[in-house]
C-alpha cells in the first residue's frame, strides 16, 4: 500500500486502492526565512508545544514538518471522502494540563467528547436459557462497575476500589516527576560546584515523590518491576477483569503481560486527566490533528513559523561543536543557534547528525535502544454500527454507551494476550490478536457522514519483521487484516459486510509514513532501562545532546510516549535556558 493511499470498497465488493485526500491548514506560515533563533525538526505535538513555549518566551521558532500534514502521529486525515481519521494515535487523556491551560488550548479550538463509559468487553461464550453472551462494562459510576465485576467474581467487586485507589496513589505520587527535568547526574557528580548547587534542585521532584508514596514505596517498586499479570493475579480472580485491565500493561508494547516491568505501562496509561478529570480518556472533535493544531494555532498567534513539507536532510554542526541550524532536502539552509528534534533519537543522531560530531560511545548506546512495535493500525469506514452479540441492539444507528467507549476484543483471559504475543515473538501476526476498537463517531457527529463511522483498530500482536524473509506486502496486510475482521465478525456478525474501505498499517508503515522508527509509537520502547535517568541514554536524559544547541524534544526523551506533550515542553525549557550561554 502506497503511504497516501487505502482500500476502499468498489462497487462489486472488492477492495479497491484509491490516493488520499489532502487540506491544508489555515496556522501555516508562507515563507521561510534564512535564519531564526530556533529551528523544531517535526511538526508533531511534542515539536509543536516546544515551538509554542520558545516563541512565547521571545524566542523566534520555525517548525519543519516533513509531511503535507502537521501532527505527527497526533494526526487527523481524511483518508474516504467524507470520513476523518485519527489516523494513528487515537485517544486524549496523558496531555498535561498545565500544557493545555498554559497555551490556552480551548480558547484555540480543542474541544473533548468525555466518556462516561470507558472500556467494553465482550465474551465469546454460548447463550444460556436465550439470554445474550456475558459482557464487563466499566465506567465512572462506582456502584455500576461493581455490579459489572459482580457478574464474574463477588470477590472482585469488593477489592476493585481498593485496587483503584492504590493505583491513584501511586500517580499523584509520581506527577512531580512527569513535568520535571530529570535530574543533571553529571552536574552533580562532576560539574563546578555552583553546577552542583544547581544541580541540586533536579533533586527535589524525586524527593516529593518519594515522601508522597510514604509507607508505599515497596508496593510502588513492585508495580514497575513485577509483570502485569502478577499483580492482577494477586488483586483478582475473574479473567475477564483481569484481562481487561492487562490491556493497558501492553498497549504498544511488545511485551506480555508475563513481561517484568509491565506493570509501569499499565501505570503509564492510567496518569492521565482531561480538563480536571483524572484518568478520563475522550475523543477529540476533528480527531486528534485537532489537538495538533490547537497546539499549533497557540505557537502562531505567539509568532512562530509552521511549515509542512519542509524535509530536512541533516543538522549543521560547526567546528566549535555547537549546531548552526539545519539543511532541507532541496538544499536550502536554515540559521539557527538552537535545534529541537521532534525525531526519534534514532532518527536524529544516526541520520541528521554528522557522525564525525558525536562520540563514538554515544553513537553506539543510540544505536542500541530499542524500538520493537507490535502494533498494526487499522482505520475502517462502515456504513453502520457494530452489533455485538453481547449487547444486542435494535434497528436504528443510535450509539448506545459501549460503542462509545474503548471495546476489547480476544481479551477473555489473559492467556489470550500471552498467546498473541509468542505468536509474534515467532515473526507470526497473532493468530487471535489483541484488538482495542474505538468509534469515536459515535460521540463526534463531524468525522463521518450521516448514519456512517469511522472505527479505530488498535491491534496487536504484529511483528516488525515476518519469519522466512516475508515481506510486508498488501497480500500480508490484506491477509492479517482479513483475520482481525473474523475476529470482529465473531462478536458482531455482520461487521465485514458494514465495511465501506480500510486503512492497514502495519509496523513497517508506520515507521514509513510517520517516521517512528519500528514502529514503535512511543519513540522507543518504555521498558525500565530504558526511562528516565536512561531516555534515551545516561547522563542525556536532560534533553541535551553531546552537540550544543542540539536537543531532543519528542516522545523519545523523559516522560515517555503518548500525547502529552511533556518532552516538547521541558526540552524547550532547558534550551531556553542554554540560549544566553551559546
Amino acid at each position: 500500500m502506497a503511504s497516501r493511499c487505502v482500500f476502499i470498497k468498489n462497487a462489486a465488493g472488492a477492495l479497491s486502492i484509491r490516493p488520499l485526500t489532502r487540506h491544508t491548514h489555515s496556522c501555516l506560515s508562507s515563507e521561510l526565512k534564512p535564519e531564526y533563533d530556533a529551528v523544531i525538526i517535526g511538526g508533531g505535538h511534542n515539536g509543536l508545544v516546544a515551538a509554542a513555549y520558545l516563541q512565547k518566551a521571545g524566542v523566534k521558532t520555525a517548525v519543519l514538518e516533513r509531511r503535507h500534514v502537521l501532527g505527527g502521529a497526533a494526526v487527523t486525515e481524511e483518508i474516504i471522502p467524507g470520513f476523518k481519521f485519527s489516523r494513528a494515535s487515537y485517544l486524549l487523556s496523558l496531555l498535561r494540563p498545565q500544557i493545555y491551560r498554559d497555551l490556552e488550548l480551548k480558547k484555540h479550538g480543542l474541544k473533548i467528547y468525555f466518556r462516561n463509559t470507558y472500556s467494553y468487553t465482550p465474551l465469546l461464550e454460548d447463550s444460556v436459557m436465550g439470554k445474550p453472551p456475558r459482557s464487563l462494562t466499566l465506567g465512572i459510576n462506582k456502584s455500576e462497575n461493581l455490579e459489572q465485576i459482580s457478574q464474574f467474581s463477588k470477590r472482585d467487586a469488593k477489592v476493585y476500589l481498593e485496587y483503584e485507589a492504590l493505583l491513584d496513589h501511586f500517580v499523584n505520587s509520581i506527577d512531580p516527576l512527569i513535568d520535571s527535568i530529570p535530574v543533571d547526574t553529571a552536574a552533580l557528580t562532576q560539574g563546578s560546584l555552583i553546577k552542583r548547587i544547581r544541580a541540586l534542585k533536579t533533586l527535589k521532584p524525586i524527593m516529593k515523590t518519594g515522601l508522597h508514596l510514604g509507607q508505599y514505596i515497596p508496593h510502588f517498586y513492585e508495580i514497575i518491576t513485577a509483570p502485569a499479570a502478577k499483580i492482577l493475579h494477586r488483586w483478582f480472580e475473574s479473567e475477564p477483569l483481569k484481562a481487561t485491565l492487562a490491556t493497558d500493561a501492553v498497549i504498544g508494547a511488545m511485551i506480555s503481560p508475563q513481561t517484568p516491568g509491565s506493570g509501569y505501562v499499565l501505570l503509564h496509561h492510567v496518569m492521565g486527566e482531561l480538563e480536571g478529570h483524572r484518568a478520563a480518556w475522550g475523543y477529540v472533535e476533528g480527531g486528534m490533528g485537532s489537538v495538533s493544531m490547537s497546539i499549533a494555532k497557540a505557537a502562531a498567534s505567539h509568532g512562530a513559523s509552521i511549515f509542512t513539507e519542509k524535509p530536512v536532510d541533516h543538522i549543521l554542526v560547526g567546528n566549535n561543536g555547537k549546531t548552526n541550524g539545519v539543511v532541507l532536502q532541496d538544499g536550502t539552509e536554515v540559521r539557527s543557534k538552537l535545534v529541537l528534534s521532534n525525531a526519534t533519537a534514532k532518527v536524529t543522531f544516526l541520520q541528521l547528525t554528522p557522525q564525525d560530531a558525536l562520540p563514538d560511545d554515544f553513537i553506539r548506546g543510540i544505536s542500541k535502544i530499542d524500538y520493537t512495535s507490535p502494533v498494526t493500525k487499522i482505520n475502517v469506514a462502515v456504513d453502520r454500527l457494530p452489533n455485538f452479540l453481547a449487547t444486542p441492539q435494535k434497528e436504528g444507528t443510535k450509539s448506545l454507551p459501549h460503542h462509545q467507549t474503548s471495546i476489547h476484543l480476544n481479551c477473555e483471559d489473559i492467556s489470550v494476550i500471552d498467546k498473541a504475543y509468542e505468536d509474534a515473538s515467532s515473526g507470526i501476526p497473532s493468530e487471535r490478536p489483541m484488538i482495542e476498537m474505538c468509534i469515536p463517531s459515535a460521540l463526534d457527529p463531524t468525522i463521518a457522514p450521516s448514519g456512517c463511522h469511522v472505527i479505530s483498530m488498535f491491534t496487536q500482536y504484529t511483528p516488525y519483521a515476518l519469519a522466512d524473509g516475508r515481506k510486508w506486502d498488501d497480500k500480508e496486510r490484506n491477509d492479517y487484516a482479513d483475520r482481525v475482521f473474523e475476529c470482529v465478525e465473531q462478536y458482531a456478525p455482520g461487521f465485514k459486510a458494514s465495511v465501506i474501505g480500510r486503512d492497514i498499517l502495519t509496523p513497517p508503515d508506520l515507521e514509513r509514513i510517520f517516521g517512528l522508527t519500528g514502529g514503535n509509537i512511543f519513540h522507543g520502547a518504555m521498558s525500565l532501562d530504558q526511562l528516565f535517568l536512561v531516555r534515551p541514554l545516561p547522563s542525556y536524559a536532560n534533553y541535551r545532546s553531546p552537540i550544543k544547541g542540539l536537543y531532543l524534544c519528542g516522545s523519545g526523551a523523559h516522560p515517555g510516549g503518548g500525547v502529552m506533550g511533556s518532552a516538547g515542553r521541558n526540552a524547550a525549557l532547558v534550551a531556553f535556558a542554554d540560549l544566553k550561554t551559546l
